[in-house]
C-alpha cells in the first residue's frame, strides 16, 4: 500500500471524517498514523494507528496544532509552516526527520503531507501521513557501520594486499597491505589490469585470462606462483580470486587476496638444501620437524581467523542470523577446531621425533591427573550414553612426571576409549602401584584389538577400524605420541585386549614418595 493510496488525495477534510469506506480504509492502516489538518494546521481528525504511533488519544489531540509533534530546533527554525507552504505550492511535500511522541521519546518518521482543495481549488486542509522507521533506520545505521568496520579492516591489513577487481580484470580497489606487497599507491594502480602484476612469459601465456575464467566458472582460483612488484622485482605469491556475483547471479567482479610467501619459501628452500649436507636420517627429522612447525603456523593462522569471522557473524554483527545459520556457524566452528586438534598433534609429533620437547618433572599425584581429565571427556561420555567408572583411591599414589605431558596421556587414552566403545557400554579407570610404578589403566567394552595388531596401533598414522564410513575422526598419531611420552618420562604404556571384549590401556610412570 502506497503513501498516494493511504493519503486518499484531494478529497475533502470532510469526506475522510464521514465514514464509510475512507473511514474503515483509515483506520485499518495499523503502520500508518493518518489524519487530516485544517488549513492552518490544526488536526481535525485521528486514526487508531495515530495514537499508538504518536501516544495521544483522540480527544487530546483534536484541535492542537500538528507543530507539537516536532522537535524544538524544527519549530524554532520554521519547519512546520515550512512544510505547509511547499505542500501548498507543490501539491505534496515529503520528509524523513526525527518527530516527538506524547511522552517527549523521539522516532525517525517518514512524513507525507498532502494538499487537499474544495472544487474551486480553495486549500480547504491536508492529509497527513506519518511512518515510524525507527527500527528500519537503526538498521540501515548498523549495517553501514558494520560494512565501515569491514572496510576499515581490510584497509589495515598489511601483511595480505586485499584489493577488487572489476569484471574485466581491472583494480577496483586498493588497501594497505597491497600497497606494501606490491609497491603501487592507489593513484598508481587503480584502473590498470591486474596482469600488470603478472611475468611476462606468464602474460603471454594467457594466465591472468584463464586464472578470471576459472573463477568465474567455480567460484574461486588459487595459486602460487611468481609475481612482479613495481620496481620490478619477483616475489613468490600465494594468491586467491574470488567471483563476486550481483542478484542476477552475473559476475560484478572479483576479489583479489594475495600474501607474500617469498621468505617461506626461501626457508623451504634452506631446509631442503641442508638435508643434502647432512646425514640422511637426521635431514629428513629435522625438515620434517620445520616443515610441521611452518604448516603450522600457516594453517592456525587462517583457521584462527575463520572462527572470529564465524563468531562475528554469529553475534549478528553484519545483521540478523537464523536459527538454521546459526546452526553451520556451529558446525563450521567444531570443524574448525577439529583441525587445530589435528594440527597440535602433528606439531607434538614432529617435536618428539625431533627431541626437541620439554619436560617439567615434579611430584604428581595420580588422582590429581584423573580430576583434571574427567571433565574432558564426560560431556562426550554422555553423549553416547556410556558410564563412566572412576575408582578413587588414589590420593597417596604420586609419580614422578610433567603434569601436562601426563594429563596429556590419560586425555588420549579415554577419549579414544569414548570414541571406540559402543553407545551403552562402559569405561573404567583403575589404578595401582608397586614399589617402582604408579599405573593408571582405562578399559573399555569396545571392539578390542586383533593380538597381531595390538603394537601396530602405537605406529604413527595407523587407526584400526578406520573408514570412511566409520565416522571416527583424528590422525593416528595420539597413541604414538602418548607412549613416546610415557617413554620420555621413563615410563610406558602397555595394552592387553581380546577381540569383542574390549580394551585396557594402562600408563605406566616412575613413583615417588607422596610429600
Amino acid at each position: 500500500m502506497d503513501h498516494e493510496t493511504l493519503a486518499v488525495a484531494n478529497e475533502p477534510a470532510m469526506q475522510i471524517e464521514g465514514g464509510g469506506l475512507y473511514r474503515l480504509l483509515v483506520d485499518s492502516a495499523r503502520e500508518y498514523a493518518i489524519f487530516a489538518l485544517d488549513a492552518g494546521g490544526h488536526i481535525l481528525t485521528w486514526n487508531a494507528s495515530a495514537e499508538r504511533m504518536k501516544g495521544y488519544t483522540r480527544d487530546e489531540i483534536v484541535g492542537q496544532h500538528f507543530s507539537i509533534f516536532y522537535p524544538p530546533e524544527d519549530i524554532a527554525a520554521g519547519k512546520p509552516a515550512r512544510e505547509l507552504a511547499d505542500a501548498i505550492r507543490d501539491g505534496r511535500v515529503e520528509d524523513e526527520g526525527w518527530r516527538v511522541r506524547k511522552d517527549g521519546s523521539m522516532f525517525w518518521a517518514d512524513v507525507v503531507i498532502t494538499t487537499l482543495r474544495d472544487e474551486s481549488g480553495a486549500v480547504v486542509g491536508f492529509a497527513k501521513i506519518t511512518r515510524d522507521l525507527t527500527d528500519r533506520r537503526n538498521a540501515a545505521l548498523a549495517l553501514s557501520q558494520s560494512e565501515e568496520q569491514f572496510r576499515l579492516l581490510v584497509q589495515s591489513v598489511r601483511d595480505y594486499a586485499i584489493f577488487r577487481l572489476d569484471a574485466n580484470g581491472r583494480v577496483a580497489s586498493w588497501n594497505a597491505g597491497a600497497e606494501a606487497i606490491k609497491g603501487y599507491r592507489p593513484d598508481e594502480i587503480i584502473g590498470s589490469h591486474f596482469s600488470a602484476f603478472y611475468m611476462a612469459e606468464d602474460v603471454a601465456a594467457g594466465k591472468p585470462a584463464r586464472a578470471l575464467e576459472i573463477a568465474a566458472r567455480t567460484g574461486a582460483y588459487s595459486d602460487e606462483g611468481w609475481r612482479v612488484r613495481r620496481d620490478g622485482s619477483s616475489f613468490w605469491a600465494s594468491v586467491v580470486i574470488t567471483a563476486l556475483r550481483g542478484a542476477d547471479g552475473a559476475v560484478t567482479g572479483y576479489a583479489k587476496v594475495t600474501r607474500d610467501l617469498t621468505e617461506r619459501r626461501a626457508a623451504q628452500q634452506r631446509a631442503i638444501n641442508d638435508a643434502r649436507q647432512v646425514g640422511e636420517a637426521e635431514a629428513a627429522s629435522r625438515t620434517k620437524s620445520e616443515f610441521l612447525a611452518v604448516m603450522s603456523h600457516e594453517l592456525r593462522t587462517p583457521i584462527n581467523a575463520t572462527i572470529g569471522y564465524a563468531q562475528l557473524i554469529d553475534a549478528a554483527i553484519g545483521g540478523p542470523v537464523t536459527d538454521q545459520q546459526h546452526d553451520f556457524l556451529n558446525r563450521i566452528c567444531a570443524s574448525q577446531q577439529h583441525l587445530l586438534r589435528i594440527i597440535a598433534n602433528l606439531l607434538d609429533y614432529g617435536r618428539i621425533s625431533a627431541n626437541k620437547v620439554a619436560f617439567d618433572y615434579a611430584p604428581v599425584p595420580a588422582q590429581a591427573v584423573i580430576d583434571a581429565v574427567l571433565p574432558m571427556v564426560e560431556p562426550q561420555a554422555a553423549a553416547k550414553g556410556l558410564e563412566l567408572l572412576i575408582e578413587r583411591k588414589a590420593s597417596e599414589l604420586v609419580m614422578r612426571a610433567d603434569r601436562v605431558k601426563a594429563e596429556q596421556i590419560l586425555l588420549n587414552l579415554l577419549a579414544n576409549a569414548v570414541k571406540f566403545t559402543p553407545p551403552g557400554g562402559s569405561v573404567s579407570v583403575t589404578t595401582g602401584a608397586d614399589a617402582t610404578w604408579v599405573t593408571v589403566a582405562v578399559r573399555d567394552t569396545g571392539p578390542g584389538i586383533p593380538p597381531d595388531k595390538a603394537e601396530a596401533i602405537f605406529e604413527p598414522f595407523v587407526q584400526l577400524g578406520r573408514s570412511l564410513a566409520s565416522g571416527h575422526q583424528g590422525t593416528g598419531l595420539g597413541l604414538a605420541i602418548s607412549r613416546d611420552l610415557a617413554r620420555e618420562m621413563g615410563g610406558d604404556i602397555e595394552v592387553e585386549t581380546t577381540p569383542g571384549a574390549g580394551a585396557k590401556f594402562t600408563i605406566k610412570l616412575p613413583r615417588v614418595e607422596s610429600p
